[in-house]
């Protein structure tokens, strides 16, 4: 225990919020140069003592509770588990939907830090080394495996450096297989799992087949549907969602009503934000680079090339790999070259809330809210199985989703 003095601890509790979201992201990247200077802005008359200072640094790695803008609930209604977890967008929908996250896996360390600082806790690692009996029992598992063996680029780029892909690609491609274990230990009684739409084609429908039958043959009954998320936020992002619900609870569960799509339009503009970093806009040697590239592409008559936005529209995919050069997403300017998204409009265009927290660097959040899911989306259909879960018991009133959680939603 670190002894420092009440008056500090006070002073740390009443931390303006800006200044406390600038304190907890040092604390999560373990930045004791940050913390330091710190400590000089904040208490400049302990900094001028090492150990009264050392001592600080100590209590705020190891004993400050970071205020988190999204903790367990209390009260909670149901439990769930969270796979693949990335930065939790999945869990985030499922909390909101009354849910509490018993179990999170996530092997990356810096989707640990952003689901760190923002739910207060860091997921375990690498799934593969985790044992299923170590799993807690839950009522739903979710999992967004890693779809770079089965998407369209992903394959692409596989073919074209000669490598496996699909169920071959031994470092991913295997990882639902890790899901398929779990399930038939933990015996949920649903799953929802994401991935992209081209899971249902690869290997000419043959990937999806073993999918399919692995999960019939442990008891459940399966439903899949391709849903865009246009309907929810505005990007065309397509995404197959399979629901599962075990047979042995759902005796006569013979259908599942993923959520409606309806007419709501959305349009990029209401996304943007104000007054934008010079640092955004494409430089001059870049975007000549893609002037040629996509003019090149276009003569031979396919489609490469980069996404000029119409901002009364909608986006184009966000990838992972929108950091490096974020051709598929380009902003037009006023007298200017185009520039790419900012961190926090990325994260509104995947329906995050402003008060989700982005730690890390420009190019990691690039690639974490690339690889997440359109948070709405997926609380729309978490909250039609919910309802399938408490009908059996009448301990949950069946609501329907409200698309009230709309683009102007998210950023008040």
């Amino acid at each position: 225990m670190q002894k420092i003095k009440p008056d500090l601890k006070n002073k740390l509790n009443k931390l303006h919020h800006a200044k406390a979201i600038e304190l907890n992201i040092a604390i999560v990247n373990k930045d004791t140069k940050g913390l330091n200077n710190f400590i000089k802005y904040e208490f400049p008359e302990s900094s001028k003592d090492l150990k009264v200072s050392e001592k600080i640094i100590q209590y705020l790695l190891f004993e400050y509770k970071i205020d988190v803008p999204f903790p367990k609930i209390t009260n909670p209604k149901f439990t769930f588990i969270d796979l693949f977890a990335g930065i939790g967008g999945m869990r985030l929908a499922y909390q909101n939907l009354d849910g509490e996250c018993v179990f999170t896996s996530e092997w990356d360390k810096f989707s640990q830090k952003t689901y760190e600082i923002n739910f207060g806790e860091k997921p375990k690692g690498d799934i593969t080394k985790i044992h299923e009996k170590e799993i807690p029992d839950h009522d739903i598992l979710l999992a967004g495996f890693p779809c770079q063996p089965f998407s369209i680029a992903g394959v692409s780029k596989k073919n074209a450096l000669g490598r496996s892909h699909g169920f071959l690609d031994e470092t991913q491609g295997t990882l639902f297989f890790d899901i398929a274990r779990i399930i038939k230990c933990k015996r949920p009684k649903a799953f929802m799992l994401e991935n992209v739409k081209n899971l249902v084609s690869h290997d000419k429908g043959n990937t999806f087949r073993v999918i399919k039958e692995t999960l019939i043959e442990l008891g459940y009954n399966i439903h899949y549907k391709v849903l865009d998320g246009k309907y929810f936020v505005p990007q065309h992002r397509e995404r197959i969602i399979i629901v599962g619900f075990d047979n042995t609870i759902f005796k006569s569960l013979d259908s599942f009503e993923f959520p409606k799509m309806n007419d709501a339009k959305y349009a990029l503009k209401d996304i943007l934000e104000n007054n934008i970093d010079n640092k955004y806009t494409l430089s001059e040697k870049l975007w000549n680079y893609l002037q040629v590239y996509a003019a090149k592409h276009k003569a031979k008559g396919n489609g490469f090339g980069f996404g000029m936005t119409d901002l009364e529209g909608i986006s184009r995919t966000l990838s992972a790999r929108y950091y490096k050069d974020g051709a598929e997403i380009l902003i037009p300017q006023n007298n200017k070259r185009p520039r790419r998204l900012t961190p926090r409009e990325c994260a509104r265009l995947q329906g995050f809330p402003d008060n989700f927290i982005i730690p890390v660097s420009d190019n990691q959040a690039y690639k974490q809210f690339g690889n997440s899911v359109v948070m709405p989306l997926i609380q729309a259909v978490g909250q039609n199985i919910v309802n399938e879960i408490f009908k059996l018991n009448g301990k949950y009133t069946n609501k329907s989703y409200s698309h009230s959680t709309t683009v102007k939603h998210i950023i008040q």
